[in-house]
């Protein structure tokens, strides 16, 4: 890929508002946009790959995980891979390996192939929307970052806002392989942008060593564990079910040691030496893990059960994200003035609420009287929740140590989604085997969807114990947490140098990323907080 030497301007000295500027935003959101887009539009066709590929409620779970699988695995590997090899070259690959995983789903004859393609979309995904961070923040100037970095959040959360409709718009007048299809003239359209128009930047510093044991142990925890709880649910515990549990257990203990040996691990498990920190990530693998859930069997339930069409079914949940478009930054303004303890404890109260709610919808499933009252109670929880729980991940540890933070909250969140798709299914008793959907199967999707809403209003209730175990008032800083580094400081607070940390909402599939995760884009040199000082 290009170094885009073509452009005259710098990266780092790319002011808002100029052309160099609009480039710069249309490549990032674009890009980012793809992959927000293509995580809704999938689950709304879900229904229509059953049919078409004769396929049960076990491939089902593997199109959604495939592409978690790589991607929660990944995503920390980011920033370090594009301060070593060039932060626009990185974005672009990424870009170009989901849009050719794009292309292998378009044209997948089996369902095998298209998992394939939706494990190689998660590569794509984890190099491009951190790298989207990455080209902001070592991009524009100091003092536009925050702007920058507010209108990718916000348009990329647009992408997520209009997933449904496309995806149910494309499933309806023509065929569930569209929804893949739209990607390629993006994907193709965005590397254009990138390789003409937006400033190449790498940092000469950056670390010489990988940590490729890492993500790979990673991948291989994260895949055995899934394929054992999947085919659990799908064939019961045979030979190959403990096998896939032994392989996932035994790759995650390695993935631990190898952690604390190497010069440059992706995950420091100093961080969590920070009860704040253990908390409130805890909170999130319980809250995402009932959101990725919830999202993958109320789309199957309303189309197969209630028998919504595509769009009405896809359109269901979008006042979850408006909500959240409309509230999260008010959410963390509140939380900066009275403390984050009361809104994670009350948030995913109203989660769970919402999710009993939802239990109690019947075969007819009317959206307004039934289905829309839970949905909002869910909204209005994930609202509350999502910006004080991002904030207090980032105040519990060194302000050097933000990014990665932020990176693994975001990695923890889909890989809590990965496994309740893959658990909590079998868990309620909804069967996932082979065969076509119908019959027996959708029989326990009428029988199983009511207690798997309540399995997930307990995991909410226990999201919001975790929150006991915070301070009130205040979080301790970094200072406090870990007996160095930063002052400590209240969430929410501007930093002392001044510069802001509005987090804003980017999707729902995860909590907003801060920065690209391991990556010293936007760091200030000699500065003491800076990834740079170690």
């Amino acid at each position: 890929m290009s170094d885009s030497t073509s452009v005259p301007v710098a990266a780092g000295g790319v002011a808002w508002g100029s052309p160099e500027a609009r480039w710069m935003l249309t490549a990032t959101v674009l890009g980012s946009g793809m992959a927000f887009l293509d995580s809704t539009v999938v689950t709304v066709a879900l229904p229509a790959i059953r049919e078409d590929l004769d396929t049960g409620l076990a491939g089902l779970q593997w199109i959604v995980n495939g592409y978690m699988v790589t991607l929660s695995a990944l995503i920390l590997l980011s920033g370090s891979l594009s301060d070593r090899f060039g932060r626009v070259r990185l974005f672009m690959w990424g870009v170009a390996v989901f849009a050719l995983a794009s292309a292998l789903c378009v044209f997948a004859p089996t369902l095998e192939w298209l998992v394939a393609g939706r494990v190689a979309q998660g590569v794509g995904g984890a190099l491009l929307t951190p790298g989207s961070l990455a080209i902001l923040q070592a991009g524009f100037r100091e003092e536009d970052r925050a702007r920058a970095i507010g209108a990718w959040s916000g348009l990329t959360g647009v992408a997520s806002a209009i997933g449904p409709f496309v995806g149910g718009w494309l499933v309806q007048i023509g065929d569930w392989r569209l929804i893949f299809l739209i990607n390629v003239p993006l994907a193709l359209a965005v590397l254009a942008i990138a390789w003409f128009k937006v400033p190449e930047s790498r940092d000469p510093e950056a670390a010489r060593r990988l940590d490729l044991p890492g993500a790979l142990l990673g991948v291989a925890a994260l895949g055995g564990i899934t394929y054992a709880l999947i085919q659990w649910g799908a064939v019961g515990a045979t030979a190959a079910v403990w096998v896939g549990t032994a392989v996932g257990v035994l790759a995650l203990a390695l993935f631990l040691v190898v952690e604390t040996r190497v010069a440059d691990p992706m995950l420091p498990l100093g961080m969590f030496s920070s009860r704040g920190f253990v908390a409130t990530n805890a909170a999130t693998v319980l809250i995402y893990g009932s959101l990725g859930t919830l999202f993958f069997l109320l789309v199957i339930y309303l189309q197969e059960v209630a028998g919504y069409s595509p769009v009405a079914a896809g359109a269901a949940s979008l006042p979850i994200t408006l909500l959240m478009l409309a509230l999260s930054a008010r959410s963390g303004r509140l939380a900066s003035r009275i403390g984050p303890r009361p809104q994670l404890i009350a948030g995913p109260l109203s989660v769970a609420a919402g999710l009993w709610l939802l239990s109690r919808i019947g075969r007819e499933a009317p959206y307004l009287t039934e289905v829309l009252p839970g949905v909002l109670l869910v909204a209005l929880g994930l609202a509350t929740t999502v910006a004080p729980l991002t904030a207090t991940v980032l105040a519990s540890v060194t302000e050097r140590h933000a990014g990665v933070a932020s990176g693994v909250n975001n990695t923890f969140a889909r890989g809590a989604q990965l496994i309740g798709v893959a658990a909590i299914p079998a868990l309620a008793g909804i069967v996932g085997g082979g065969e076509t959907g119908g019959g027996a199967e959708a029989g326990s999707l009428i029988a199983g969807f009511g207690p798997a809403m309540l399995v997930l209003a307990g995991m909410c209730v226990a999201a919001s114990l975790c929150a006991l175990l915070l301070p009130r008032g205040r979080m301790p800083g970094a200072g406090e947490a870990s007996g160095r580094g930063s002052p400590p400081r209240e969430v929410g607070a501007v930093p002392p140098d001044g510069r802001e940390r509005t987090l804003r909402f980017c999707g729902v599939s995860g909590p907003p990323l801060r920065s690209c995760p391991g990556s010293t884009a936007g760091d200030v040199p000699g500065d003491p907080r800076s990834g740079r000082n170690g």
